[in-house]
Order: C-alpha cells, then structure tokens, then sequence
C-alpha cells in the first residue's frame, strides 16, 4: 500500500516482525464505541497484518473479512484460529484489487496501524464507504505524527491529514488509546463538492497552466495543497514559455511525472479574476506520461492522488477553482455551480 512495495512487506512478516499488539484500552473502546450489532455483524479488517483485530473482533460476535497484500502475513495469521467466531483472511491490496469478494455490507470497517500506508486515501475510503451498513461505523486507529519521530513520519498521520480524513463524515467521535488516536466516522456526508481559492497571490502577470493527467483506470491525479485544496498540477509560465511547455516543466517539479511536450494538448484558456486581477489559465491534456506521482514541492503539495472522475462532484475538501475549470473543459459539465469563467475552446 501506498509508498511500501508488497516484497517489502512480505520480507517485513517473513523476518518474524509486525507492529504494536493490540492492547487493553483498544479492547475497551472497540466495546464501547463499536460493539457488534445484536445476533452479530460483518466487520472488514483492512491491512490485518497478523490478525490480532480480526480474531478479537470475531471473538466480539462478528464475522470479519481481513485483508492484507502480504501473503506471509496471512499464512501467519491464519495458523492462529481465532478463539470464537469467523474470520476470513483474503490477499487483496484495497488499493488496485477488485473488490468483488468482498461482502456487499459491513457493519464496521476498521483500519489500525494501515491507513497512513495508503496512498490514495480518498478513492480508497468512498470505494468501502459506499459498502457500509446504514448506522455503520468507520474505525481508524492510527499514531499521530506530533508523536513520533521525523524518520517514522510516514506511519502516522497529521492534524491536517485527520481534519481531511473527518471531512467525509457526518459524526466523528475522537478518543485516546495509549498514545494512539482512535477515531470513529458514521453517516457518510457527500457533495455538493465546495470551490475557494488560496488567498491574495502576489502582485504579476497571472498566467499559468493546470494539467490534466489520468493513469491506466482513468483516474486524474490532484494533489493536497497546504492551504487546504485539492488541486491539479501546473503553475505559472516563464518568460518565452508556452502554456504547453510549462505544463510538462510543471508536471515534472511537482511530481516526478515526465512527460513530453508532443504528448500535451492545449484545449482551452480560461479567465476569471482573483482579487480584481485577471488570471489565465491554460487547459493542458497530458496524454502519455512515465513515473510514479511523488511530492517534489512539499512547501506547496502535501500529497498527490489519483481521483476517480466520479467522486469529484462529492469531494469533502475544495476545490481549487481554477483547477475546477480545467477539469470541467476536460468532462464538460461534470461539476455543478462553477464559478464564472471566460472559456476560449481551442480543441
């Protein structure tokens, strides 16, 4: 999942290693918060690693799906029955596996110690959302970056990653567990998808490019902006720069992606203003690419990930608006209640 290869995770189990045991106080706050539905529940385990919260939870009254990409993990955890109840451990990364073996609803779909390992935390999270029981409930149990070292940063999510992970829900219930945070989601809130910019840019010519780029599935990448929008990639033009040009220099500095200007199509340019200034932004289709997205900028991008075009309309965080309109030349019509544009189609 997400930045981790599946050998390495393999090595990780097959070395003998794993993570933090599951303790009394989750003990007590599974019970408290997500006990299994009377005469039981389904519960989903993603990233069950060795199956300690599978089996606890089966041994709760409910019957579990536990997912994990390392088959060493599995062939562990299934020698360890669990000592009540039903567990079905199945390889399947959640990220890029078909999801058609699993259960068409869950009562609890829980995440401990694997959701910061998951790339596209978004997709992921509407895909199993859209399988959760009506008054279902959505565990994460994650360690926090404010308390772990800078070399484990990776493990743990943030205040502003968990604030975005909230977003999508009606009800959030946040506890403690031994330094652990515990967080309960229930009743999925879904669109109208929100639009705001970023502040006052500094005084210039506002000109740019916003590139849109689809991997395999179809899916565009948008990247996580540290003030608080998800956002295509692109940016301001140089001097003597084509639109084009700078889309392709711009994919590459914000995340990795080369690709080459024969591959880039130019299909509109688009003007609105921003705090009375006007603002240009080239429509840029990049149509063939190599790399893997990685955040180059991280002064600017939090994370990159790729979207499903569907979800867009429903996006729990803004969208920011010049972004908006490139992505509506691209799927005309697509996002609801844009805010003005002057659009010139060149395409």
């Amino acid at each position: 999942m997400g930045n981790v290869t599946q050998d390495a995770w393999d090595t990780h189990y097959a070395e003998g290693r794993s993570f933090r045991p599951l303790d009394d106080a989750e003990h007590t706050l599974l019970q408290e918060l997500v006990p299994a539905p009377p005469g039981g529940g389904h519960a989903l385990d993603v990233g069950c690693g060795l199956g300690d919260l599978a089996r606890h939870l089966a041994a709760t009254g409910y019957t579990v799906d536990a997912l994990d990409y390392a088959a060493s993990a599995l062939r562990t955890a299934q020698q360890t029955p669990p000592a009540s109840g039903t567990v079905r451990f199945m390889r399947c990364d959640i990220e890029r596996d078909p999801l058609d073996g699993l259960h068409s609803s869950y009562d609890l779909i829980a995440f401990r110690l694997s959701y910061a390992f998951i790339g596209d935390r978004t997709r992921v999270m509407h895909r199993l959302r859209e399988r959760l029981s009506p008054g279902g409930a959505v565990v994460v149990i994650t360690p926090v970056a404010a308390a772990v070292s800078a070399e484990r940063r990776a493990i743990a999510l943030d205040e502003e990653e968990i604030t975005l992970l909230s977003a999508g829900w009606h009800t959030v219930e946040r506890r403690d567990a031994e330094g652990l945070a515990f967080l309960v989601l229930r009743n999925p809130a879904s669109g109208p998808v929100a639009y705001r910019g970023k502040g006052r840019p500094s005084p210039h010519a506002l000109t740019g490019a916003g590139v849109v780029v689809t991997d395999e599935a179809g899916r565009v990448l948008l990247g996580r902006s540290l003030r608080g929008t998800w956002e295509l990639p692109g940016g301001k033009n140089d001097g003597g720069e084509s639109f084009v040009e700078a889309a392709v220099r711009e994919l590459a500095e914000e995340t990795g992606l080369t690709a080459k200007a024969a591959d880039a199509r130019l299909l509109a340019i688009l003007m609105d203003a921003v705090h009375g200034m006007p603002r240009v932004t080239a429509a840029v289709r990049v149509i063939d690419f190599c790399g893997t997205p990685a955040v180059r900028e991280p002064e600017l991008i939090h994370r990159w990930e790729w979207h499903d075009i569907a979800d867009l309309p429903a996006l729990a965080a803004a969208l920011f608006t010049p972004s908006a309109h490139v992505l509506d030349v691209v799927w005309p019509g697509l996002l609801p209640d844009l805010p003005p544009v002057h659009r010139h189609p060149l395409v």
